[in-house]
């Protein structure tokens, strides 16, 4: 094999290697490991001009079934308010939930159009349970769980990692994925430097 060949697929692999490391860090801060009986699971919602999910609301709802906890009493949040299409995120995320099988407790919050929002708006929905997961991509969740610890700080003990990290799944998208998320996690990476050093 010729060198520059050799070259390239190394290049690769450490570029396909970058995004999943990153995928996994950012799926692992910020995150403890709360017991108990009762657990929600925030779903993020995504701009969607159709009124069926697209790919990254259908990656969303994905990761927030695999995360639930076989065990536990558990019930999604779908939070989005209406953007681009005459349906509300939320609305459109529990849809496809249901279409993926998921037939248990959820609620809707249909208000929200930022990340900010969507922390604030479902905060009283969640006050009452052991654990809280936030379903997003992992720099996307990283970023909700620091508005969690920024908006109600007696919350951020109950923050347990989602199944948001999969090895393998989608790696060609994650170094592309990761530094959009580098560029998304700036405003917050204040809070993140204690992580950093741990990492």
């Amino acid at each position: 094999m010729r060198r520059g060949t050799i070259l390239t697929i190394a290049g690769l692999a450490a570029i396909l290697g970058w995004g999943e490391w990153q995928s996994w860090r950012w799926s692992r801060a910020l995150v403890g490991a709360s017991a108990g009986r009762s657990e929600a699971i925030v779903v993020l919602g995504f701009k969607n001009p159709q009124p069926e999910a697209n790919l990254v609301n259908r990656m969303r709802v994905r990761t927030a079934l695999r995360s639930i906890d076989p065990d536990a009493d558990t019930r999604l949040v779908f939070s989005g308010g209406v953007t681009t299409s005459s349906r509300s995120e939320a609305r459109i995320l529990a849809d496809y939930a249901r279409k993926r099988g998921y037939r248990g407790p959820y609620l809707l919050e249909e208000e929200s159009r930022t990340t900010w929002e969507n922390i604030a708006h479902v905060l009283p929905m969640i006050d009452d349970v052991d654990r809280v997961k936030i379903a997003s991509l992992p720099a996307h969740a990283l970023k909700a769980r620091v508005y969690v610890r920024r908006q109600r700080p007696d919350l951020a003990a109950r923050l347990t990692r989602a199944a948001d990290h999969t090895f393998g799944e989608w790696s060609v998208l994650k170094p592309v994925l990761a530094a959009y998320g580098l560029w998304t996690l700036r405003p917050v990476r204040g809070e993140l430097a204690p992580f950093r050093r741990r990492a």
